[in-house]
């Protein structure tokens, strides 16, 4: 039996644009992706000689096919044509779930990376980000990881380079947001402010924090504020103690804001910690 390891990490959408409904039903996006350094860490056991099985810390979380992590596991051996002989995946979870930091597209691609490193790389990072686009929207980006440029449904990629190193204070609010209820209220309603992506990549070019914190940009924002008015104070204590920007990342429902030093995000938390216990410090990756 071999034992694979790999990180899992969490993004955040520096911007989020819904560009319009498409005739299958999905909607065409424009986001910044970045990742974090807020992980989940996998495991696979390969050879087992037993069932695939699949365990997680958290309980809530699905441990069977419909966990994304089985089904990109599932893909890979189909379009690999491998058979690993018992498959044991152990998923430590941290990023919590209905957050908008992609948790379970996180894990589809660790297991797509580390098995493809196992079987000695038949895939290229291109080829399997297109395999993760058939797990998931979001595991694309997740595989590539980094800053990047994403649209259509996530399947579209372009590596935009690193943004200067900074510290992310990440805060998840104990409600969820129904995903297929903001589409359907950004479907109904004009969108009154779009995130403006030259601006952003410009800054990004130009390795200029301020000027990409200044650009960040989340069209459902303004309707999950609208929705939850917590929301807002978390948005204060973000700002009165520091953060240079302060937004929700994919549909929700966390919020975050960007900070240059470990010191600022401390503080941050030691804010919003009575009140909150998802609450995270990250790094750019």
């Amino acid at each position: 039996m071999t034992t694979l390891l790999e990180p899992a990490f969490a993004k955040v959408n520096l911007t989020l644009d819904v560009l319009g409904r498409r005739p299958d039903g999905y909607h065409d996006l424009r986001s910044v992706f970045q990742t974090v350094s807020v992980r989940d860490d996998l495991a696979l056991d390969i050879g087992t000689g037993k069932p695939w099985r699949l365990q997680c810390s958290k309980e809530g979380i699905p441990c069977d096919e419909r966990n994304l992590a089985w089904k990109a596991a599932k893909l890979f051996c189909e379009l690999a044509k491998v058979e690993p002989e018992g498959l044991e995946i152990r998923i430590t979870k941290r990023i919590p779930s209905e957050a908008g930091l992609g948790g379970g597209s996180a894990d589809a691609a660790a297991v797509l990376r580390a098995l493809n490193r196992h079987y000695g790389s038949p895939f290229s990072v291109g080829a399997l980000a297109e395999i993760g686009a058939q797990v998931g929207s979001d595991v694309p980006f997740c595989v590539l990881g980094g800053t990047a440029m994403v649209e259509g449904r996530g399947e579209r990629l372009r590596p935009l380079p690193p943004i200067p190193e900074c510290f992310f204070v990440i805060c998840k609010p104990d409600f969820s947001s129904s995903t297929p209820e903001l589409y359907r209220q950004l479907d109904a309603q004009p969108i009154a402010c779009r995130p403006d992506h030259r601006a952003m990549e410009a800054a990004i070019l130009a390795g200029d924090l301020a000027a990409i914190t200044r650009s960040v940009r989340n069209v459902f924002d303004d309707v999950v504020s609208a929705a939850h008015p917590e929301v807002g104070g978390i948005k204060s204590v973000f700002r009165t103690y520091g953060g240079m920007c302060a937004e929700l990342t994919g549909s929700g429902s966390a919020i975050f804001t960007i900070v240059p030093s470990f010191e600022y995000a401390a503080v941050i938390c030691d804010m919003l910690r009575g009140q909150y216990s998802n609450l995270f410090i990250g790094k750019s990756v």
